[in-house]
């Protein structure tokens, strides 16, 4: 029985031609070898298994070739027959991760002296070059720079920054691409049609995204789970199981409940995960990479850069409504910094279960997006009309600043009863405080009694994520045309104190009222207590038994 060969070396390309995904070095040097303008040095840098030994073995063969076709290797000749069976003297290849010591570029210096017995080229190819160590690299030098005539050095690498800048100097470099997830499917399915194994298209193409951009991991899992169905069809389904993958309906599952705040539903999504024996690491980062495709489409609605089939797209588009982009990126920041936590963690599944419970629990974090994604929430109870408070809530998280319709706010600057100015919140042990009057000109306590008379219409229409702060805003005077908005909590004034805010309540106002005026916000001092009424230059006439304060507009 024959000795079974590895799909990716059994269908390592032998000519240019069959390089995929690397066009723009394959035809660089087709046109060396074509014009005879070869070079002394090359160095190949790039992530895995996109091509760097196989092109430097193609183009050994090339250059050593009696009659290359069109810069190719003809195969036929002695000279690519002997190159091929990995039997020439005048290829060598290195492993520089087991032979990095300077005695190792020692030997390879005084081979180079002598000329190739056959051939026209001795070639070294010399892989995962940064392994070499200081010395070793030092002692390559003068040999790399003013090689013989006859001597072709190519340097494979997949961390090129760990190259010495006097190394790189010296050498033509050629940058290595990720490989289209288009491309490697279809390789893939060249090579299924040609093994004649059956393979559904939505198959390859997920074995293509699970290469990450590298053919030779791609075919590596390809050629596993056609061993593991061998004589099968091979379905999506049946890849997914190979590969511990886990469909993208787990996923929109799993973000349908933690949208929702169901922390019961979400752990038992992932109860179900662990049972069925799915890898939690590339779980997670697979989740990452689903809620990734889904901001990408909300964003920009670009979707040729999701590579995702259309009947996926379609299903995402469904959820895009589902939370907005603000979410998205909170959700993608925690499963993030989860996956680089798990990656050298034992217990995998608590980081994950406490991970999800952070998800669906927003009010456990205290970073800023995790406040906004509270205040969304509190403003769709709001126009559900729930105006309880959320489970866990003190008695001051969150109230109402007037009824209903927004029309609550009548009975502002009737005094002492109404306490601060945002709708009847005053402290009772302020009760017996006496309180200030303050004379205002007519224009600016008419636009003032306007503003806290029509406050809560005004935020309800605006909405976003402002609405919540600005409900507990408390309006006052600040010249002419212009009011000034009081936040009592530090975050909703950095919420509410935004210069994009205050446009939307001027051109609200405009608007809708026919007055031209301006906001500012003020942080409020701790403990500082609202006991002053306003009244018009008019009414003083009314009141002029009373003590007086005027205030400079």
């Amino acid at each position: 029985m024959a000795a079974y060969t590895a799909l990716y070396r059994k269908w390592r390309p032998g000519v240019f031609e069959d390089v995929k995904g690397q066009d723009h070095i394959v035809t660089t040097l087709k046109n060396q070898i074509r014009t005879g303008r070869i070079g002394h040095a090359y160095l190949f840098c790039g992530t895995r298994g996109t091509g760097k030994t196989t092109i430097a073995k193609i183009f050994a063969r090339a250059v050593n070739c009696e009659q290359p076709v069109d810069g190719n290797p003809c195969g036929e000749c002695a000279a690519c027959r002997t190159i091929a069976a990995g039997n020439s003297v005048n290829v060598v290849e290195i492993d520089a991760a087991s032979n990095n010591g300077v005695d190792n570029i020692r030997e390879i210096r005084e081979e180079v002296q002598y000329s190739p017995a056959e051939g026209k080229y001795r070639v070294y190819i010399i892989d995962e070059v940064h392994m070499l160590s200081t010395g070793a690299f030092n002692a390559l030098l003068k040999t790399l720079e003013e090689p013989p005539s006859y001597v072709i050095f190519i340097l494979a690498t997949t961390e090129v920054h760990k190259i010495p800048v006097t190394v790189l100097s010296r050498c033509q470099r050629y940058d290595f691409r990720r490989i289209a997830g288009d491309t490697i499917t279809d390789r893939l399915a060249e090579m299924a049609a040609a093994e004649e194994i059956d393979a559904e298209e939505k198959a390859l193409r997920y074995i293509a995204k699970k290469g990450d951009g590298s053919m030779r991991d791609a075919i590596s899992l390809f050629d596993q789970c056609v061993a593991f169905h061998y004589g099968e069809s091979l379905t999506y389904e049946k890849v997914l199981g190979v590969l511990g993958a886990v469909d993208n309906e787990v996923f929109r599952n799993l973000l349908h409940m933690v949208v929702k705040g169901d922390t019961a539903g979400s752990l038992r999504v992932i109860e179900e995960i662990v049972l069925q024996g799915r890898e939690l690491t590339q779980f997670v980062l697979d989740f990452t990479w689903y809620m990734r495709n889904l901001l990408l489409l909300k964003a920009s609605g670009d979707e040729e850069s999701l590579d995702m089939t259309a009947e996926d797209i379609e299903r995402l588009k469904e959820e895009s409504g589902l939370l907005d982009e603000g979410v998205l990126m909170r959700y993608i920041r925690v499963c993030s910094e989860l996956a680089n936590q798990m990656r050298y963690a034992v217990g995998k599944r608590v980081l994950l279960e406490l991970a999800v419970i952070r998800l669906t629990r927003p009010q456990m974090e205290e970073n800023m997006d995790s406040v906004l994604q509270r205040l969304k929430e509190l403003e769709k109870r709001l126009d559900q009309g729930d105006f309880s408070l959320p489970e866990g809530a003190g008695a001051a998280s969150f109230q109402t600043a007037g009824g209903e319709n927004g029309e609550g706010n009548e009975a502002l600057g009737n005094g002492a009863e109404s306490g601060s100015l945002g709708g009847g919140r005053g402290n009772p042990a302020d009760k017996g405080r006496e309180e200030q009057v303050v004379v205002l000109p007519r224009g600016q306590y008419e636009d003032l009694q306007l503003i806290r008379e029509q406050w809560n219409r005004i935020v309800r229409a605006l909405g976003g994520s402002s609405r919540s702060a600005l409900l507990e805003a408390e309006p006052e005077p600040f010249g002419e045309g212009s009011i000034m908005l009081g936040f009592r909590d530090e975050t909703y004034y950095l919420i509410g104190s935004r210069e994009s805010v205050f446009s939307e309540l001027s051109d609200y106002v405009r608007a809708n009222y026919q007055r031209e005026i301006t906001f500012k916000a003020r942080l409020l001092t701790s403990g500082e207590v609202k006991d002053t009424r306003y009244i018009s230059d008019e009414e003083l006439k009314e009141k002029i038994h009373m003590d007086i304060v005027t205030e400079n507009g």
